[in-house]
């Protein structure tokens, strides 16, 4: 046998099969390197990719083309590969020490697949060890968390989202439309269900860098109150309104949505109880209760899950402390304490799919802005959490639901639903 190129057959867990090969004109490389290699294709699933170590000793799937080759570059990368799966993946490729050569969004894709239908014992045994239960999301501890991923500076934002700077999904009844018209369409999406009307008293919980508040006064002629305890995000909202003369109609409190007071006509929060944690649910509930009139209307705009499942443990380490994307039946732990009815409730997965892909291409625009602003590690990283964002809505692992809700008393709901798509 030629060592200079030799291939072998081995089994995996499942029986199917996979193919080695070693091109470094050494022979084999070492059998633990390999069995490692091994065992890391199988804690993934067997997936339709290739796996190359740092002297070229490789494993490619055994039928069909590979849709992309994981490059390893050093034992000591493969060791932490193995015994700590997802935070590994993450840390070595922001640092550098994994490439992959092919398309990442696809790659990402695949491996939710092959992980969903293979778990080897081994891949059990380091999900137990290493997975990250989200941290607590107590008064500080939720300022910190928002601090960790939002506070990094307006700059880097601004570089990749639409103009009025939303961090959250656009909405695209078009799947052609540019980002600033899908986010745009959001606002006008959410403010029809509300059915919202010059006067209203709104009140917002998280409003990121305003931009809902602001649509929501400037063209419905509401009164809006947001709350916020980023630094960063409250700063600059605040600084728009008055810099631009609406701050007479648009107040941004920097302060825990805990402490809402007052009374008011509309509630809505987009994007923030993936930061609030299944244990607050009870505690948001109580605010929206107290706060909302009796004819009053509320959305919450929520990442969600079909099934209860922790963040990946590399994102909620590294990228978004605290999160928890709820199924709907846990988001019905603030509605049904408090006789809430649930009036619509609406799936836009796609659309966050979509709204990635558009911050992906510009954010890859900018790479060079990024990586002087930070590091590589940091752009890297970023790119990783984008990437693996696309792949977990496009797969179904993420979903992004909008629940419009009222109390169960309150008859003046509309008989349909035709207030949300009539302009």
């Amino acid at each position: 046998m030629d060592s200079r190129n030799s291939t072998v057959s081995s089994r995996t867990a499942a029986g199917e099969r996979f193919r080695t090969e070693d091109s470094t004109g050494n022979g084999f490389s070492r059998a633990y390197e390999r069995w490692g290699l091994r065992q890391l294709f199988q804690q993934m699933g067997d997936p339709q990719v290739s796996m190359r170590l740092w002297d070229g000793f490789s494993i490619t799937p055994r039928q069909g083309e590979s849709l992309a080759t994981i490059k390893i570059h050093s034992r000591r990368t493969l060791a932490q590969l193995v015994l700590k799966g997802d935070v590994a993946f993450g840390d070595e490729f922001a640092a550098g020490n994994i490439e992959i050569d092919g398309d990442l969004v696809a790659l990402l894709v695949e491996l939710y697949g092959s992980r969903a239908q293979q778990r080897s014992f081994l891949a059990r045994v380091v999900e137990l060890l290493f997975r990250n239960r989200p941290r607590s999301n107590t008064l500080q501890g939720s300022r910190d968390h928002i601090h960790h991923h939002y506070d990094i500076g307006n700059a880097f934002y601004k570089l990749w989202l639409d103009h009025e700077m939303q961090y959250t999904c656009a909405y695209f009844p078009e799947p052609d439309m540019s980002l600033e018209a899908a986010q745009q369409a959001k606002m006008d999406h959410i403010c029809r269900k509300l059915r919202l009307e010059p006067g209203d008293r709104v009140v917002e919980a998280g409003c990121g860098w305003g931009s809902l508040a602001r649509h929501m006064a400037l063209h419905y002629g509401a009164k809006v109150t947001a709350w916020n305890i980023s630094h960063e995000q409250a700063r600059y909202a605040t600084e728009r309104a008055k810099a631009e003369g609406y701050d007479d109609r648009v107040r941004y409190v920097e302060d825990d949505y805990r402490n809402i007071s007052g009374e008011y006509d509309v509630f809505v929060s987009v994007g923030m109880l993936e930061h609030v944690g299944e244990q607050n649910y009870s505690a948001l509930g109580s605010v929206v209760d107290t706060c909302l009139a009796a004819d009053g209307r509320a959305l919450i705009h929520t990442i969600g899950r079909n099934q209860p499942k922790l963040m990946n443990a590399w994102i909620e380490k590294r990228i978004f402390p605290g999160a928890y994307p709820p199924t709907l039946r846990e988001m019905m732990g603030i509605l049904e304490p408090n006789n809430f009815s649930v009036l619509d409730v609406e799936n836009l997965r796609l659309h966050y799919a979509r709204t990635l892909e558009h911050w992906l291409l510009r954010y890859d625009d900018a790479s060079d802005e990024v990586v002087e602003m930070f590091d590589p590690a940091f752009a890297r990283a970023w790119r990783l959490y984008l990437c693996g964002s696309i792949a977990a809505f496009l797969y179904g692992s993420l979903q992004l639901f909008q629940v419009l809700f009222a109390r169960g008393r309150d008859n003046t709901v509309p008989w349909s639903r035709q207030h949300q798509y009539l302009s």
